[in-house]
C-alpha cells in the first residue's frame, strides 16, 4: 500500500466531503434554482456557472437577492415533468457539443432523478450536469468483509483505476455507484456489485443487508478534476455484507484496479493517510462507528463526527 504522511484525522476526512458553511447567510453567494409549482430550492448554483449557461427561453434567471433560475412550465401544466426533462435536456446538449464545462467530460451521461419535483411524473437530469445546478445526489454503497476465527474482521477494498475522471488509484468502498433515474439503492447495488466486483444476484440478495444512510454538503475543490465551487449534496444508502469466507471480488467492469483484504487496522490506517476518496472515507467511518472500532471512548470528536455524517440538507431527499 501507498505510504505518505498526513495529519488527518476521522473529523477532518469527514469535514472534507461535508464543508458547505453551515451559516444561512451562505447561500446569498448562490443562485437557487427552483423548479415549477415548488416553492423550495432544488439547487444552489455558482454565479459563475450562471453566467456561462447558455440559457434557453425555459429558464428565467434574476439577478437581484434572492438570485434565482426557474425552470418554465412549457406544456402549461399538462406535462409539467416532461416540459422540466425536456428543458434541462436542450440546455445540457448545448453545453455538450459547445464543451462549455469540464466535468461533463464532452458526453452525455445517464439520467440523474431530481427528487421532491412535485411532478406525476419523474423529473431527472444527466448525470454528469447535476453539480452545475447543485442538485442532490444519490448513490449507494457496500461495504463486503468477513470474519475470520483468528484473524479478525476483513475488508475488501478496492482501489479505483488508474483512467477514472475522478480520484484514480484512490482507494474506495467494495462497490460503490450512483443511483439512476428510476432505480433502488438496493437495485442500485446489486447492479454495482455484479459489475465491479462480480458478485451475483442471489449472493447480494442472501448477505446484502441496509444499514442506513448517511448525507453531506461538499463545495467542490483543488482535488477535483472539473470545475470549482460547485455545490453538491449528497445522500449515501449503506449497505453491509458478510462474505462467506470462500467468496472473493473479482474485478470485472474495468473501474476497479485491484481488490485488497485488509484488516480494519489497515483500514483505519489507510483512512488517515487520506488514501481513499473522500466520499468512501465517509462511509468507512460511517461503517467503523456501526462496528464500534470508533467509539466515543476512543476518538474526542466521536460526537460532532456522527453529527457532521447526517447533515440535514436544504433540499428534499426523498427517495
Amino acid at each position: 500500500m501507498a505510504q505518505q504522511s498526513s495529519s488527518a484525522s476521522y473529523l477532518s476526512l469527514v469535514a472534507s466531503c461535508d464543508d458547505f458553511p453551515y451559516d444561512p447567510a451562505a447561500i446569498e453567494a448562490y443562485y437557487q434554482l427552483y423548479l415549477p409549482n415548488n416553492r423550495r430550492p432544488h439547487g444552489y448554483m455558482l454565479p459563475a456557472t450562471v453566467d456561462r449557461m447558455p440559457w434557453t427561453a425555459d429558464f428565467v434567471i434574476r439577478h437581484d437577492q434572492p438570485r434565482s433560475v426557474t425552470v418554465l412550465d412549457s406544456s402549461n401544466g399538462t406535462d409539467t415533468a416532461s416540459a422540466i426533462n425536456d428543458a434541462f435536456a436542450r440546455l445540457v446538449n448545448d453545453c455538450v457539443e459547445r464543451r462549455l464545462f469540464d466535468l461533463l467530460c464532452g458526453q452525455h451521461s445517464e439520467p440523474f432523478a431530481i427528487v421532491g419535483a412535485n411532478c406525476d411524473k419523474p423529473v431527472h437530469v444527466e448525470r454528469f450536469a447535476a453539480a452545475l445546478f447543485g442538485l442532490t445526489q444519490r448513490g449507494a454503497h457496500l461495504i463486503a468483509y468477513t470474519i475470520e476465527p483468528d484473524a479478525g474482521m476483513k475488508l475488501w477494498i478496492p482501489r479505483r483505476a488508474a483512467h477514472l475522471y475522478t480520484y484514480p488509484g484512490k482507494l474506495d468502498t467494495t462497490v460503490a455507484g450512483g443511483m439512476k433515474a428510476g432505480s433502488s439503492p438496493y437495485n442500485t447495488i446489486i447492479e454495482e456489485a455484479e459489475e465491479e466486483a462480480s458478485f451475483g444476484k442471489a449472493l447480494l440478495r442472501q448477505h446484502a443487508r441496509s444499514r442506513g444512510a448517511i448525507s453531506h454538503m461538499s463545495v467542490t475543490g483543488t482535488r477535483f478534476p472539473g470545475e470549482q465551487g460547485l455545490v453538491v449534496p449528497n445522500v449515501d444508502f449503506i449497505y453491509d455484507m458478510e462474505l462467506p469466507p470462500d467468496v472473493v471480488p473479482k474485478p470485472q467492469d474495468g473501474e476497479v484496479g485491484e481488490f485488497y483484504c485488509m484488516s480494519a487496522e489497515e483500514v483505519q490506517a489507510a483512512l488517515l493517510r487520506e488514501e481513499f476518496k473522500p466520499e468512501p472515507a465517509a462511509v468507512l467511518i460511517d461503517f467503523l462507528i456501526r462496528h464500534s472500532l470508533i467509539t466515543p471512548e476512543n476518538e474526542p470528536d466521536f460526537v460532532e463526527i456522527t453529527m457532521r455524517l447526517h447533515r440535514r440538507l436544504p433540499f428534499k431527499v426523498g427517495i
